[in-house]
């Protein structure tokens, strides 16, 4: 249904508040002053030597333009497996191979609203994952990437909240609660 290729328009999974999916609309239509429920994903990404890659978005975004963020998020199509939209994300939005994809938290839920008005209302299970060789940031995504210590990211999200994206700031105390998720 979604590859997010150009010639196909990306779709989102629509979800009761028991989290059961009940239809799918466009993307482009889904994100507004009033954003119905809808699945979506949360990724951290860590190098071999266990730094966190935090990534500023880019400047066009339609909603959070600019602010620095986890790695990479995402939207599954329908039926689509959640650590395979994981893959398929990481690729279209850092150019990158990853590699030890779990699911860390998989009741992530929130509700935040950005300065233009516009809502994001997501169950929105957390995965970390390892990077497989390099990164390659689409422009239209990624504005900057930087990697960084995870326990510094989460001291700095908890003293300065206003300059990270809310769905962070939320879930980066339950991933560190969870050991951060790294394997090894």
């Amino acid at each position: 249904m979604t590859s997010g290729s150009p010639s196909t328009e990306e779709h989102v999974v629509l979800l009761a508040e028991t989290g059961a999916a009940i239809g799918v609309a466009p993307k482009r239509t889904v994100h507004t002053q009033d954003t119905p429920l809808h699945l979506g994903f949360s990724c951290y990404l860590f190098d071999a030597a266990g730094r966190l890659l935090l990534s500023r978005r880019a400047l066009s975004k339609a909603t959070w333009p600019g602010v620095w963020t986890n790695s990479f998020c995402g939207h599954p199509a329908r039926d689509e497996d959640l650590a395979l939209a994981v893959r398929r994300r990481a690729l279209q939005e850092l150019g990158a191979e990853i590699d030890a994809v779990q699911e860390v938290l998989p009741d992530f839920r929130y509700r935040a609203v950005d300065a233009s008005g516009v809502v994001e209302n997501e169950i929105c299970p957390v995965f970390t994952a390892v990077l497989v060789g390099e990164l390659d940031p689409a422009a239209e995504e990624v504005s900057q990437w930087q990697w960084a210590d995870p326990e510094s990211v989460q001291r700095a999200a908890a003293e300065t909240p206003f300059a990270f994206s809310p769905w962070m700031v939320e879930q980066l105390p339950e991933l560190k609660a969870a050991g951060w998720g790294v394997p090894g």
